[in-house]
């Protein structure tokens, strides 16, 4: 393993702040050949894509490269990949398609673990059909959300279920192949939420099993918009609202309006950027994403104990990040003081980790925080030792103020 944490830190313009940044969760900094090529796909000739003008020829060349990248990240085929303006608006667009076949008394099911992006679109597509919704419940006090959860709220008449592939707000990591598994077997789809989850781990949409996973590229380095992955031959099956004259094509049958070429030719780069994580590692850009992720997964493990270790030194320190196997992510309340009140006056020392339930409502008010949840800590590929002790320093004297 070659991770070379100040090389790859001296990349991100953003870090000569001097801020120790824990809001990966919330989407990460930008390294330089990310901002480049957003840049370079700006100042070259660009207009709507065909294969004439040279303007035409580059948009058809971003959109083209920005499939394949992120076709190679997600282990899916380019013609399965669609581009939206996030994953929330992605998510919704597609609980308005599905929904069309659903009548009353089909059941969807959804996850008090998920980020409230892949709850109430088919919350609200449910309630316009008359379908019903069924809750899975996780464990407040681990924090786990295993496959007999879903299969206790599970039927012949299931239609879909809707998971996360990891909390954004505690981490925890479901069996997600075995959750997708349990749909199929009841002939209901898999939505998997992987918003959180891509950022920190190799995607495999066989080995999962989703039917249709969504993430961001913004928390992994790239440019604010959504992506979702689905096999083409499902995509084919399925007819949006459209324009009259848009193609049928698919993907783009599911794209609206002009694609933004500049932030897809940056998530090219972003993807790209992470493949090269592990500099010695050889082979295709899909082999050098995987020895990538064992890099950031070993160094963001020992970050994780570092952090662990002297987040148990300090009293009165409650930690909800509890699941067997977790992201980097970790919710923290204190027995003597908000944690609202810690995210301030960290924020003046110069460390950034927000406090809030981040969208996860169904979560942290199942884990006993109501709607105001916890100071966040999330971890990235840039984070060092020295961003830990800081945070250690800082959150020591909040609690000695």
């Amino acid at each position: 393993m070659t991770y070379d944490i100040g090389a790859l830190r001296a990349r991100f313009p953003a870090l000569d702040a001097g801020i120790a940044h824990f809001d990966g969760p919330g989407g990460t900094q930008t390294p330089q050949p990310v901002i480049r090529a957003i840049a370079d796909a700006l100042t070259r000739p660009l207009s709507i894509r065909g294969r004439l003008t040279p303007g035409e020829r580059n948009a058809e060349a971003i959109v083209t490269g920005a499939r394949r990248a992120m076709a190679d990240l997600l282990g899916a085929q380019p013609t399965g990949i669609v581009f939206g303006r996030s994953a929330t608006q992605l998510t919704y667009d597609f609980a308005h398609t599905l929904a069309k076949t659903w009548t009353p008394g089909d059941e969807v099911v959804v996850t008090r673990l998920d980020h409230d992006a892949n709850i109430r679109p088919w919350v609200q597509a449910a309630a316009r059909t008359g379908a019903t919704v069924r809750w899975a419940d996780f464990d407040p006090a681990t924090g786990e959300l295993t496959a007999d959860d879903v299969r206790a709220v599970l039927s012949p008449r299931t239609r879909l279920v809707a998971v996360t592939a990891a909390s954004n707000l505690i981490g925890t990591l479901p069996p997600i192949a075995g959750i997708s598994a349990l749909a199929h077997d009841v002939g209901a789809l898999a939505y998997v939420d992987g918003v959180h989850y891509a950022a920190h781990a190799p995607v495999d949409l066989e080995r999962l099993g989703a039917d249709f996973f969504v993430c961001s590229p913004y928390k992994f380095f790239g440019p604010h918009h959504g992506v979702l992955a689905a096999r083409p031959e499902l995509l084919e099956t399925l007819w949006p609202d459209k324009l009259l004259p848009s193609t049928d094509a698919v993907p783009e049958r599911f794209e609206l309006g002009t694609l933004p070429y500049e932030f897809l030719a940056g998530t090219e780069a972003a993807v790209d950027f992470l493949a090269g994580l592990e500099p010695d590692a050889e082979g295709t850009r899909r082999q050098r994403l995987g020895a990538a992720f064992t890099a950031l997964e070993a160094h963001e493990h020992s970050l994780r104990a570092q952090l662990d270790k002297g987040l148990s030194a300090l009293p009165g320190v409650r930690i909800h990040s509890r699941a067997a196997h977790r992201t980097p992510t970790l919710l923290l309340t204190f027995e003597s003081r908000p944690a609202a009140e810690a995210y301030p006056f960290l924020a003046e020392r110069g460390v950034h980790a927000p406090a809030g339930s981040f969208y996860a409502i169904e979560a942290s008010r199942r884990i006993g925080l109501g709607d105001t949840g916890g100071l966040r800590v999330g971890l990235a590929p840039y984070n060092d030792e020295e961003d830990i002790e800081r945070l250690l320093t800082g959150l020591a004297e909040f609690l000695e103020s």
